[in-house]
């Protein structure tokens, strides 16, 4: 044991002398150990760096570089599209189709531009760079103005009355009378809805309705026209006309134009000659195109005492037994009037003076 204690020691002595130090088996033995020293490869062909400088940055992996490219290239298509839809919607709110489809012409005809056979090279070559730089914004123009005209066209089918001619032609013999055509409204003209937590929806008539409707219809070709559904108008028309000879026609929410999200009634599209039509409703200048052949009547909301109705009557009667040639012009006359009371008004003044006339006739 001992010899080889010896051998050992003695390997160790020359090991020592040949790397010109002397290391013990003692502290080599009680030396940790440690884990070899990595060297790149490239550390063993080139170079060192020089003390105080920094290595250079590693080029980015090529995922990367793809990466922000990619990015700037969703981008540009996103900053495109929303321009495009931007421009489209302003273009949509300012301007009608026509009006569009006229300003975008001149880009559009672009696309067919030709040069004749004859012509320079330098011309053949810019007639190349405009047909060819102008046919993608004037396929999107052209693309934008078909899809406008679908949808306008399926927005016109909810918007519109379903026809031109919403009454069928009057009866030849009440067209050569000049009949006059009184349209009637029936949300606080006619009747009253009300609603209770208690009984839910309940209609009401107005006093004197039937008396009303009863007298007017002798003189008058008389129409409801409501922004109702047809679900409320036909079973109210139905109680108020139980006999079917009052009204000859109804018309419902489906017959008014719907514009800016209100519905109005459209007079011109009745087959009726303008002239010759009264509108009666309680809010005569907001729910009809044509104010001029209104008649404004007091709202009513439940009024034990309202008697409006009735106070119209007179006037209604006169005028069609009148027929003057044009209506509009009568009721221009009492712009901003309570018709029926100052129809009474006039009616008064206008005995008063014949009374006078008379009177200075006899005293000649």
């Amino acid at each position: 044991m001992y010899s080889v204690i010896r051998t050992r020691s003695r390997i160790f002595s020359l090991i020592s002398k040949s790397n010109g130090r002397r290391v013990s088996y003692s502290s080599y033995a009680n030396e940790p150990h440690r884990d070899p020293e990595f060297i790149s490869a490239s550390s063993l062909y080139r170079d060192p760096p020089p003390a105080g400088s920094s290595p250079p940055p590693p080029p980015p992996p090529p995922e990367v570089a793809e990466k922000k490219s990619w990015g700037f290239m969703k981008f540009g298509l996103f900053a495109a599209i929303t321009g495009g839809v931007a421009t489209a919607g302003y273009a949509s709110y300012a301007y009608t189709l026509e009006e569009v489809a006229e300003k975008t012409e001149a880009l559009r005809a672009y696309t067919n531009y030709t040069v004749k056979d004859d012509a320079p090279t330098l011309d053949k070559l810019k007639g190349l760079l405009i047909s060819g730089g102008m046919t993608v914004p004037a396929k999107l123009v052209e693309f934008y103005l078909d899809l406008r005209r679908l949808a306008e066209d399926q927005i016109r089918d909810f918007s519109e009355p379903p026809s031109d001619k919403l009454l069928p032609d009057m009866l030849p013999e009440e067209n050569q009378a000049r009949v006059l055509t009184l349209v009637l409204d029936l949300n606080e003209t006619l009747v009253y809805s009300d609603w209770k937590r208690d009984r839910g929806w309940r209609t009401f008539k107005r006093p004197g309705v039937d008396a009303f409707l009863e007298h007017v219809s002798q003189f008058f070709e008389v129409i409801v026209y409501s922004d109702q559904m047809s679900m409320f108008v036909d079973p109210v028309v139905q109680r108020l006309d139980p006999q079917q000879t009052i009204f000859r026609q109804k018309l419902d929410r489906v017959s008014t134009r719907y514009i800016k999200g209100k519905h109005y009634r459209d007079l011109s599209m009745l087959n009726r000659d303008p002239s010759r039509i009264i509108y009666m409703s309680a809010h005569a200048a907001e729910t009809t195109l044509q104010p001029e052949n209104a008649v404004q009547v007091k709202p009513w909301k439940g009024e034990t005492e309202d008697t409006a109705l009735l106070d119209l009557i007179p006037f209604l009667e006169y005028v069609a037994k009148v027929r003057p040639p044009d209506i509009r012009a009568v009721l221009a006359s009492y712009k901003g009037d309570d018709v029926g009371k100052e129809f009474i008004q006039r009616s008064k003044e206008h005995q008063r003076r014949m009374q006078e006339q008379k009177r200075r006739f006899w005293q000649r």
